[in-house]
């Protein structure tokens, strides 16, 4: 795994983009960047483990390299399933197929380069958005839910995990020292932090926990409920 160096220097006017650069150290990065990534990997597994049925379509939309799909497939008990991950950056597809390759996953998912969305969605049972709708511009978030809810089958579900902002400005700073401190802890320097942060400003556009949920009760979804929070950081399961 690559270490992600990519924000050591000064800050430049390059805003955060998904190229050859970032996928190249893109494991590292949420490895250090996002608490406890892997260990909701795991919750989704056991999530999408009860309720897919055989023949279904597990999407992951901005799947990125590739790292949960590959998770998934290798645990996901359930019969006959199809493992879809779409992403618009080529570079994190080429790497994703890569790393399917060594796992021997290249036979069970499926890597499509596209704009997640524009993508059509049939035969969903699952369908993953992880730490990416917030990169979805706020005008579209509603119809692309929307999209999302009509692409599940009756009873499939959509895990939703994303950076939240709070409503009350004191606690959402504290939760932001708190992430800051976490990324320290994690090997990242002062500059490097605040460089991340810089280059992501008016790109990474993070939604309060209630604003979330309003979206995906808006779209159709029956049920919605959070089963992870660590801080700034919270994951949904909508039930169709």
């Amino acid at each position: 795994m690559t270490r992600d160096t990519l924000f050591e220097k000064k800050a430049s006017a390059e805003k955060f983009q998904f190229n050859e650069r970032v996928a190249d150290v893109f494991d590292d990065m949420l490895d250090r960047s996002v608490p406890f990534y892997k260990q909701v990997i795991e919750m989704t597994v056991e999530i999408l483990d009860r309720s897919l049925q055989a023949g279904d379509t597990v999407y992951d939309l901005g799947c990125s390299t590739g790292t949960t799909l590959i998770a998934l497939a290798g645990k996901l008990e359930s019969e006959n399933l199809k493992f879809v991950g779409i992403d618009n950056s080529k570079a994190m597809l080429d790497k994703a197929m890569r790393k399917a390759e060594m796992f021997s996953m290249a036979d069970r998912i499926d890597f499509v380069e596209m704009d997640i969305t524009q993508a059509e969605l049939s035969g969903a049972g699952g369908i993953m958005l992880n730490y990416t709708l917030q990169f979805v511009k706020p005008s579209t978030r509603a119809e692309f839910l929307k999209n999302i809810y009509s692409g599940l089958r009756h009873n499939g579900v959509l895990v939703l995990s994303e950076k939240i902002v709070c409503q009350d400005k004191q606690l959402d700073q504290q939760f932001l020292d708190s992430y800051h401190q976490f990324k320290k802890r994690r090997g990242y320097s002062e500059l490097e932090i605040a460089n991340k942060r810089e280059a992501l400003e008016n790109v990474l556009l993070p939604l309060t926990i209630q604003e979330n949920y309003d979206l995906l009760m808006q779209a159709g979804f029956s049920r919605v409920e959070t089963f992870f929070q660590w801080f700034n950081f919270v994951s949904f399961v909508a039930c169709k």
